[in-house]
């Protein structure tokens, strides 16, 4: 089993940064991909970053070139780096973690991110 902790997130006005910290306990060595994804109030899930154990990215269209996602495989850790923050961007971020072994994947309690106009 893997537990995922979130920490970071808060209230921002827009164009100002923040930063998402995860760390991931447990059996770590079952992780493959991890990520961030978030939900905005009436609105389902959705992608925000990915990266893999071996540094490749991808990223939702609406936060390239704005957000960052970084991975500690040593400390078992990803970030999410968030600059230019638009009101949009305001949602509840999830740490994900996928099992290289297909188990279902593992998630994070959350953390808010508020952008004020």
């Amino acid at each position: 089993q893997v537990q995922l902790v979130e920490s970071g997130g808060g209230l921002v006005q827009a164009g100002g940064s923040l930063r998402l910290s995860c760390a991931a306990s447990g059996s770590t060595f079952s992780i493959n991909d991890m990520g961030w994804y978030r939900q905005a109030p009436g609105k389902q899930r959705e992608l925000v970053a990915t990266i893999s154990s071996g540094g490749r990215t991808n990223y939702a269209d609406s936060v390239k070139g704005r957000f960052t996602i970084s991975r500690d495989n040593a400390k078992n850790t990803v970030d999410l780096k968030m600059n230019s923050l638009k009101p949009e961007d305001t949602a509840v971020y999830y740490c994900n973690a996928k099992d290289r072994w297909f188990r279902p994947d593992y998630w994070g309690q959350g953390t808010q991110v508020t952008v004020t106009s």
